[in-house]
């Protein structure tokens, strides 16, 4: 679809960056997968990293996926953005457990918490989680507790998040929170920050003008293979 198929579903797998399968648990397995490819062709200190939502650890592909990770001892670093809410049910019922991380014990994975919003708390527990997994630590499971501000998608009013959670701080903006800490540690200036926002608008605004204009992807006509290897893609047809 040359990077027409929604916001997120993109990648560059020749460079090491999986498409991604929304904040899913599928993700897991598929990274999982390219980490034992690595080793197997004798590639050392990679290390993988995906995300998902606490909603995508309700999955049967999460469970696979976490296990085989911890079996294997691959250098997998998991993100989950605990934002409360999977789409609009709430932790309580999607989950028994006290806390997400205890669903990381079962598989003798070490896990770690954070502030969502806080980002220099995020930057020392990844940076150490990502350490630990280059250094032969195997899987490492981070949580990030934060609230998602706005709805699922455009067509969600958001309107089944308990205020009290809104008003708590989890709450709190993290754009806004990360651009104070900027400025407090002397990193940018408000001017920089500015500019940055301005600068990736008009990159977006002229991507977006110049897309709009061209025409549909026509799959009769497109060189894309499903498959890395065009062969493999031809012999299947083949066969």
């Amino acid at each position: 679809m040359r990077g027409r198929d929604g916001n997120i579903h993109r990648g560059r797998p020749r460079e090491g960056y999986q498409a991604m399968i929304s904040h899913l648990g599928a993700m897991i397995p598929v990274v999982a997968g390219a980490l034992l490819a690595r080793r197997m062709k004798g590639e050392t200190g990679v290390v993988g990293a995906t995300c998902l939502g606490d909603g995508g650890t309700s999955t049967g592909a999460f469970h696979e996926g976490l296990n085989a990770a911890a079996v294997e001892k691959l250098p997998l670093v998991l993100v989950i953005a605990n934002n409360q809410y999977a789409y609009s049910t709430p932790g309580s019922r999607q989950y028994a457990c006290a806390n997400l991380i205890d669903k990381a014990i079962g598989y003798g994975v070490p896990a770690h918490e954070v502030d969502g919003t806080d980002l220099q708390a995020c930057l020392q527990v990844l940076g150490e989680a990502v350490q630990t997994a280059r250094n032969g630590g195997g899987p490492q499971f981070v949580v990030g507790s934060l609230l998602r501000l706005v709805g699922h998608g455009e067509h969600d009013d958001n309107q089944y998040v308990d205020p009290a959670l809104k008003a708590s701080p989890l709450g709190r903006d993290c754009l806004a929170v990360s651009e104070a800490f900027l400025i407090e540690k002397h990193w940018a200036t408000g001017e920089e920050i500015a500019g940055w926002r301005i600068e990736a608008k008009t990159e977006v605004d002229a991507t977006a003008a110049k897309v709009q204009r061209e025409p549909s992807p026509d799959p009769a006509d497109e060189e894309w293979s499903a498959l890395s290897e065009r062969q493999f893609g031809e012999e299947i047809y083949r066969s």
